[in-house]
């Protein structure tokens, strides 16, 4: 049986002054799922989220979280109330020191895990004296991680979660990420425009450009339909108009034409023998050439 959806969006649309920000998007978040929603800045992604928390409302179409409609009022607040978020500004309060604001988040929270929040002021290695105003930024991310990890909350919702952080600090954000879905069975969604996160925690992917989904589905399995076809030629390569669906992007370069298809590549070399090719090497595409290859076709 498929996992119950925490968030469904279908043709949603937010227009700003005549300018759509989310144009037509359409979603399904499975509980139990790290989704990461990959897209440029200006792509859409904090505007989608923040209709998801009702902090504003949709021109057009449906959002749903937890089966609750995002843009009615009473709705919304039974969604934050289950859900963390993690704004891309890790906005705190300045004037409190860690403990105190931890303190202060706890009360809003029933289901506040004290064990955690141990383990994670060790684990991030945050000072519980120090005022929030001298924290470092990847000191302030990590503090806002665990005010949301810690909340108990069902769904965790975040925005640009390593933005501004070194590599050794992105690498300990994202495994907490990991290790805390996995033992909470909590969903997580998280926008980022950095390639490597995405691919080295998600499980289920949304491409976003222009506020639309060009690509969704599980990683895996675009993993596996997402392939480069190499064809070199005697002479120089030909320009081929390809009958086989899911063409994405070609490439012609002297005696070699690259090919990127999002179907495999069987019905591609079988149209590309026909003009003899003296080699056809097929290989993986990985996240980055998909996300590349995808928004420049788009565009």
């Amino acid at each position: 049986m498929a996992d119950p959806i925490i968030i469904e969006t279908a043709d949603l649309r937010k227009t700003y002054d005549g300018v759509e920000a989310v144009a037509g998007l359409s979603l399904r978040v499975p509980r139990g799922s790290i989704y990461g929603l990959l897209g440029r800045n200006g792509a859409g992604k904090t505007t989608t989220i923040k209709v998801l928390l009702g902090m504003v409302r949709p021109t057009s179409g449906k959002a749903t979280v937890f089966d609750l409609p995002a843009d009615v009022g009473k709705s919304s607040v039974q969604i934050r109330r289950r859900t963390a978020f993690v704004s891309e500004e890790k906005d705190l309060y300045d004037a409190m020191t860690v403990e105190e604001i931890i303190r202060f988040t706890a009360r809003f929270y029933p289901h506040w895990r004290g064990d955690l929040e141990q383990e994670y002021l060790r684990t991030f290695e945050l000072p519980p004296a120090r005022t929030i105003k001298k924290l470092s930024r990847g000191m302030r991310t990590k503090l806002a991680l665990l005010l949301a990890l810690c909340s108990g909350a069902e769904l965790l919702i975040l925005d640009e979660p390593t933005s501004g952080l070194d590599p050794a600090a992105t690498e300990q954000v994202l495994q907490a990420l990991v290790a805390h879905a996995a033992r909470a069975q909590t969903t997580v969604l998280f926008s980022s425009h950095q390639i490597a996160d995405v691919d080295q925690i998600a499980d289920r992917i949304a491409i976003i450009d222009h506020g639309r989904a060009l690509v969704d589905g599980a990683l895996d399995d675009l993993r596996a339909s997402y392939r480069w076809i190499q064809l070199v030629f005697d002479g120089a390569a030909p320009e081929l108009d390809f009958g086989a669906p899911g063409i994405v992007a070609t490439r012609r370069q002297g005696r070699v034409l690259m090919v990127l298809s999002s179907a495999g590549a069987d019905r591609i070399i079988a149209e590309a023998r026909a003009l003899n090719p003296v080699s056809v090497d097929v290989v993986p595409a990985t996240l980055k050439d998909i996300f590349l290859e995808t928004v420049a076709a788009e565009a």
